[in-house]
């Protein structure tokens, strides 16, 4: 009897929720417009994995297609949260490292889109679509207005009150070493146990041959690189790897 019912029910209500003339349909219309923007952005989400993944060749420009992509991503919430998450993973690995008191375990931290952020500059400069101009990026490096990335400056603090030596290595030039070091005081950066910039002679090198040779100069002294924290590939890999290394986001530009 109950079943019944049910049914009874069920034959007084289905022809108001489906009306003769028009067939019942879970599919959605959508427009050829916005199928057109949808596959523009599934094509602008799968380079900036791609990007992430360093499975691109080297690139030299933001795809100007994407820049409105890119450009969405870099001052919405996507990239804080992207960022947040990269912390989040450091910090755990930093509290679960067995210090041994002697002050000679290091973590390498990057500067530029690691600590400090020049996303200032990049909103005046497309987002990476435009080629990079050295010269104009160095007058804003003159400035020294770059501000903190507030989940790399947690990171940074926990790593320091852990126990680490912090080491700053970044692909700037020696003779911006004083707007540089201003700069981080300013963002909230203290302490840091070395602070190196590039020297005349490592001008014309990759970032990656640099940097895993000034990493080899660090172990020399008697440092174990624990942890390493940059926004680029070549911020990471070559030699003398740290033990577990942490890649922050950044679609806007790829150095080599």
């Amino acid at each position: 009897m109950i079943l019944l019912k049910q049914l009874l029910l069920l034959s007084f209500v289905l022809p108001f929720a489906f009306p003769h003339d028009a067939e019942p349909s879970l599919i959605v219309q959508i427009n050829q417009p916005q199928l057109d923007k949808l596959d523009a952005q599934a094509h602008c989400t799968s380079w900036r994995v791609a990007v992430e993944a360093n499975n691109l060749t080297p690139w030299k420009t933001v795809p100007e297609e994407c820049r409105d992509y890119v450009m969405q991503y870099m001052r919405g919430r996507g990239y804080l949260l992207d960022l947040q998450r990269v912390a989040d993973e450091a910090v755990l690995y930093a509290r679960s490292v067995k210090l041994n008191g002697d002050g000679k375990f290091a973590w390498v931290f990057d500067v530029d889109e690691t600590l400090l952020s020049n996303l200032p500059y990049y909103a005046q400069h497309g987002y990476g679509s435009e080629i990079f101009d050295g010269g104009k990026f160095d007058e804003w490096v003159e400035m020294g207005r770059a501000p903190a990335i507030e989940s790399s400056l947690k990171v940074y603090e926990e790593v320091l009150n852990l126990g680490f030596k912090v080491i700053l290595l970044t692909g700037r030039s020696e003779r911006y070493r004083g707007v540089t070091v201003e700069n981080l005081f300013q963002s909230g950066f203290r302490d840091w146990g070395m602070l190196i910039l590039r020297s005349s002679e490592d001008h014309g090198k990759t970032a990656m041959v640099y940097k895993s040779e000034k990493r080899r100069e660090v172990e020399q002294e008697g440092y174990e690189i624990v942890g390493n924290s940059g926004d680029q590939w070549s911020d990471l890999l070559g030699s003398s790897m740290s033990i577990r290394s942490f890649k922050l986001p950044n679609p806007m530009y790829y150095i080599p």
